[in-house]
């Protein structure tokens, strides 16, 4: 028989419809379905209802069911179901909408329709269970699932391996690693997926050393166990032994890496910052693929290189795609953003209205490299086209990065009033962008009242209050900075440590500031003696204002508190992190930096300098963006 989709099409619109296709309305059915036909199927439905054919074969309705939770369509298997007799109705029937409540992140419709099926008293299977637990998870409901565990032990389900499986996923993407132990140790009947559940969470909650126990324990290994100690070691730093594994992992145990595998990988290299990983995963997609590595690849392989700092590479690789969706676009425009391109970015901006349409991510971007940019009025232009030419609403990202935009340019009073203006709350992120900028422009008053909002909506965020106690410093109100001070030193808050990682043959190496604890400590103090007093001879001075002491009024008064203060600025992890790329690396190799933290003003100043003194090309990935140095200038033109 033919089921082709012309032949379906065919079939509904025949003006006779023979009585043996009545027999094929269920295998028309579940081949929509599986194609997500859904048109077709619709048609079909619409045939079944002017036949009168549900009233003699009212099962028809249950495969209606079926078709249209599978194809997504909610409200239609929502009123199939309801409509549907409970005398009529089994437990396949309540699994399918659930799963398709799942699929569509529906967890609290999911829990609804499960305790609806206990009330019915319809039988409970395994796919139900997976489904609860799955929604227990999105709603990190950790009571409800301790209740679905306890369910399914007293129900005598705790030798279903799928069940148990799904329950350990849940307790290991809640943290709760010694309850999906214990779960795994009471199984009769552990499958590779059993094992790639506890692999997954144990790297993810107590590291790679305790992960690499679990793997090398497993009695069989998929490609996804592989995957996940090959990420964990990347991005734990660890290129060498994640290269190990991968080379074992292609040639030993001969797995062909495929999309999910790979955009993983490249997930990691891009976080981590580790392009040795990411440049052979690269060689082996060209290698491996024929030039044809997908759109999914492909982007993701851009995402890394932008993110890695090698942004032209990264514009490359998009240059060089024969075609592209908007998440590739938006990959793009992020990478530009973060490398302060915003004028580059504005002018791809009607090639990609040309292939694709913008999405909300798409204007997140854009505004962002605006903000980044300078480009105040382009911004504006954009936000305000939003609604009326791209009819989408402006969310509360949206309204961040305009304030942002706003408030680096110096118009706070523009940035307050659009915060008063909108539609919705402000929430941290607004208002943080408002009192950053409120620091950089020195208004106190402004930056007063947008603490006082902070503090309400989260009191344990010290970073907005030492940034208000450096605007008294800098503005010598040194008595409101000492007590702000004095009052997070009483409550016992401490601000969270800026450190700075580098790649170096392999392997990440992590500073903090002040740090000694490195096997080359000597060298690189060596060194940083060297660079400051090179540096200083090129016309750098500490700038002091940044580096604030509990006790220390920030005036150019206290010669040993002055001189207190430059030493802690020159041993800044990022300093120490280009001492080390100086003395670890060939002349004139660039060198790529990622630190936590914004970086500092003095920072930014000094490297700028030392780029032009030992002629190397620095980029540093800071929270916010990159910067990248050279012959003594910074990509940013100082507009950061």
């Amino acid at each position: 028989m033919n089921y082709e989709p012309g032949y379906i099409n065919d079939m509904v619109n025949s003006p006779s419809i023979p009585s043996s296709i009545f027999r094929r309305v269920r295998p028309f059915l579940r081949l929509c379905a599986e194609r997500s036909s859904l048109p077709v199927g619709k048609q079909l439905h619409a045939l079944i209802l002017t036949t009168g054919l549900t009233a003699t074969q009212e099962s028809l309705l249950n495969a209606l069911l079926h078709f249209y939770a599978t194809c997504g369509d909610i409200p239609s298997a929502r009123k199939l179901f309801d409509g549907i007799p409970h005398s009529h109705k089994d437990a396949r029937d309540g699994t399918a909408l659930m799963s398709s409540f799942s699929r569509q992140n529906l967890p609290v419709e999911s829990l609804r329709l499960f305790a609806r099926m206990l009330a019915q008293g319809m039988e409970i299977d395994e796919v139900a269970m997976v489904c609860f637990f799955s929604a227990c998870v999105q709603l990190q409901d950790d009571c409800m699932g301790s209740q679905g565990q306890g369910y399914i032990v007293k129900m005598g389900m705790g030798g279903w391996v799928k069940v148990c499986n799904a329950l350990m996923d849940m307790y290991g993407k809640r943290g709760m690693v010694d309850k999906l132990r214990r779960v795994f140790s009471e199984m009769k009947e552990r499958t590779v997926v059993s094992w790639t559940v506890l692999l997954d969470a144990t790297v993810k909650w107590e590291g790679v050393g305790k992960g690499r126990v679990v793997f090398d324990e497993m009695p069989e290994r998929n490609e996804v166990a592989w995957t996940i100690m090959i990420v964990g070691y990347v991005g734990s730093g660890f290129g060498k032994e994640a290269f190990v594994l991968l080379r074992e992992m292609v040639f030993n145990c001969g797995f062909r890496l495929n999309y999910a595998t790979l955009c993983s990988f490249l997930s990691a290299c891009a976080q981590s910052g580790d392009m040795v990983m990411g440049r052979w995963v690269h060689v082996y997609c060209l290698k491996m693929m024929e030039m044809e590595m997908g759109i999914m690849v492909a982007t993701a392989l851009l995402d890394m290189y932008a993110k890695s700092g090698r942004i032209d590479i990264a514009t490359g690789v998009f240059n060089s795609m024969p075609q592209r969706n908007v998440v590739t676009w938006n990959a793009m425009f992020n990478g530009l953003a973060m490398h302060g391109r915003g004028r580059l970015l504005v002018d791809m901006f009607p090639r990609m209205t040309e292939e694709v349409n913008p999405d909300n991510l798409t204007f997140m971007a854009v505004l962002s490299a605006c903000s980044h940019s300078g480009l105040v009025d382009q911004g504006c232009h954009y936000f305000d086209s939003l609604e009326p030419v791209y009819g989408i609403t402006p969310k509360i990202e949206h309204y961040a990065c305009m304030v942002d935009l706003l408030g680096r340019a110096g118009r706070l009073e523009e940035a307050e009033n659009l915060i008063k203006k909108m539609p919705i709350p402000p929430n941290e992120v607004v208002l943080g962008s408002l009192l950053g900028s409120c620091s950089v422009h020195g208004k106190i008053e402004l930056g007063e009242r947008v603490l006082q909002q902070l503090i309400q909506m989260d009191p344990h965020n010290i970073g907005y209050q030492i940034l208000l106690s450096n605007m008294y410093s800098l503005a010598g109100q040194s008595d409101k900075a000492n007590a702000l001070r004095k009052t997070l030193k009483t409550r016992g808050i401490r601000k969270v440590p800026g450190m700075s990682s580098i790649h170096i043959s392999g392997k990440v190496h992590l500073f903090s500031a002040g740090d000694k604890s490195h096997p080359r400590t000597r060298e690189i103090y060596l060194m940083l003696d060297d660079m400051v007093q090179r540096s200083r001879l090129a016309g750098y001075a500490p700038n002091t204002t940044s580096q604030v002491f509990a006790g220390s009024d920030g005036v150019e008064g206290d010669t040993g508190k002055m001189e207190e203060k430059e030493l802690a600025l020159f041993s800044h992890s990022e300093k120490l992190a280009v001492c080390f790329g100086l003395i670890s690396t060939r002349a004139g190799t660039p060198l790529y930096i990622f630190k936590n933290l914004r970086i500092c003003p003095d920072c930014h100043s000094a490297i700028k300098i030392v780029s032009k003194i030992y002629n190397r090309e620095i980029s540093i990935r800071d929270r916010n963006r990159f910067h990248h140095f050279k012959e003594g200038s910074c990509s940013c033109s100082d507009y950061w």
